[in-house]
């Protein structure tokens, strides 16, 4: 069931066809319901008058019949009765045979002679209550439709039409002329039968002319899509085929054009990026050497700083340290380009990730930071093995914990670890100025900082959390981020626990456990 709505869903055609069949059929059963409606009214109506006319001719010369009888025995008197019978149950009024029926009126007490007779093939009983009623009750000429019992159990649809008669020294009687339906019946079943197939014949034809007028509409969308669909997958030389001078025409060639347009941007765009990644590369490489050689006058002269003046002392560790971040922005340079160039590769082992942030953290403590209370580890578990890169994720944890410390403001750094079966989720909380919702949207942009005028101790390039979503990422992982000004920030790290694989969840929700939506706007 699924897959059929999946496919109405999806397919144009299908919707257009299914519509239009649907809409059809709603016309067709209306336009048939009425003509059937009204050719079962106009016979009904036919064989109604017929009958009646024929019932009032046949009442009339039983009457006649009956009165020239007044002089004659019984016995001739039931001969006559009998002869109107046979000569009404003999005759036939359009193709339909007639039954006659005599019965006693209630009222007649009459006991020493009873002219009561039936047809051969009709029961008495099968004459309606009501029209008995109404027959015994009035002069005039009564009929109704009903259900008749034949002698032999079948039942049909009849119409029966009464009279109150008098027969000479019998008293009172009912007559009444049952005319068979079965004609009329079959009439009526062979037009609907016909209208129905012929609906269906309609139906079909109208859905396979609608099929083939949507195929000419549908196709060219199809091919437009397919052609998308390659572009999307770097098959730039796909156009459209221009078979005729219509609307699709004219939709194919400004498709072709927009392709070409498209085609000509990508490629412009892949030629710049392709040369903005060499000169990076080309750049970071060429200023190795003389960084190298910076690097070493710097240590000669920085080892020789309790020699010199205060203020040469000063100038040797403030180059000292600028060739360190001078150092780290190359390095966070060539490893942009990496990701750029798409060569950046996972080299995943076993490793305990509770160890390695726990050797993070030290690392940090057993520094120059300027931290009151220091970093807090929080694990229910004492290991958790996971499958990946080892010098990534590390790479990841010390630049998420840098980042917290320049923000901290001297206050405590929650790191928490919280794993399932599948996924891993680290998130690094600081409790310090935080961020607003605008800075969340580029935090993780390159160059970008919080608050550029803001003075960095340690001094950052502006492309640690960049590199610390392209990590995360090339894990099939996520890095999200959650501040508020005042209350901090914090930076969740959610990694699969098996190399190649995707993250089913969140362990840890961005926004800590600490912080409530609703009391914060109060």
């Amino acid at each position: 069931m699924m897959d059929i709505r999946k496919t109405l869903s999806q397919s144009l055609a299908i919707k257009v066809i299914l519509s239009t069949v649907l809409l059809s059929l709603g016309v067709i059963s209306l336009v048939g319901s009425a003509l059937n409606s009204r050719l079962s009214d106009g016979l009904r109506s036919s064989a109604f008058n017929s009958a009646l006319s024929e019932s009032k001719f046949t009442f009339f010369d039983a009457e006649y019949k009956l009165a020239i009888s007044r002089d004659s025995t019984t016995e001739a008197r039931k001969k006559i009765l009998a002869d109107i019978v046979v000569n009404a149950t003999t005759q036939v009024v359009k193709e339909a045979r007639r039954e006659i029926i005599f019965l006693k009126v209630p009222a007649n007490t009459n006991k020493k002679v009873s002219y009561e007779m039936a047809s051969a093939r009709i029961k008495s009983s099968s004459i309606p209550a009501d029209l008995r009623k109404r027959v015994v009750s009035g002069t005039k000429i009564e009929n109704s439709y009903a259900q008749a019992k034949e002698n032999s159990g079948v039942s049909r649809q009849v119409l029966i039409v009464g009279k109150k008669v008098n027969i000479p020294s019998g008293g009172q009687y009912e007559m009444y002329i049952v005319f068979s339906l079965e004609n009329q019946t079959a009439t009526l079943a062979l037009i609907r039968n016909s209208l129905l197939f012929t609906g269906f014949g309609l139906i079909f034809l109208i859905g396979l002319i609608t099929w083939l007028v949507v195929r000419q509409v549908v196709r060219p969308v199809r091919d437009a899509a397919r052609i998308a669909t390659q572009f999307t997958m770097g098959d730039f030389s796909q156009r459209m085929k221009i078979e005729s001078q219509d609307e699709m025409a004219t939709l194919a060639n400004s498709y072709n054009e927009m392709a070409q347009s498209i085609e000509q941007q990508i490629t412009r765009l892949e030629n710049l990026s392709r040369v903005q990644q060499r000169f990076v590369s080309d750049v970071s490489h060429e200023l190795r050497t003389p960084l190298t050689t910076l690097r070493m006058a710097s240590e000669v002269i920085y080892n020789q700083r309790t020699s010199f003046d205060p203020l040469v002392a000063r100038s040797s560790e403030l180059l000292a340290a600028q060739i360190d971040r001078f150092e780290r922005l190359l390095e966070d340079l060539l490893e942009v380009s990496r990701f750029d160039a798409e060569v950046a590769v996972l080299e995943p082992v076993d490793f305990d990730v509770v160890a390695l942030v726990q050797k993070c953290v030290k690392d940090f403590e057993l520094g120059d930071i300027d931290t009151e209370s220091g970093i807090r580890v929080l694990c229910e578990l004492g290991k958790v093995n996971i499958q990946a890169d080892v010098r990534r994720v590390e790479r990841i944890m010390r630049n998420l914990l840098s980042n917290a410390l320049d923000h901290a403001d001297g206050q405590q750094v929650i790191v928490t670890i919280v794993a399932t079966d599948s996924d891993v989720g680290i998130a690094v909380r600081d409790f310090g100025s935080g961020l607003d919702e605008s800075s969340l949207i580029r935090v993780f942009d390159r160059f970008w900082r919080a608050d550029p005028s803001r003075a960095r101790v340690r001094g950052g390039t502006g492309l640690g959390l960049s590199i610390a979503l392209e990590d995360a990422r090339l894990h099939n992982g996520e890095l999200d981020a959650w501040g508020r000004p005042g209350l901090g920030a914090q930076f969740v790290l959610t990694l699969p626990r098996k190399a190649g694989e995707s993250i089913e969840g969140r362990p840890i929700k961005a926004a800590p456990k600490d912080f409530h939506e609703e009391n914060f706007y109060l």
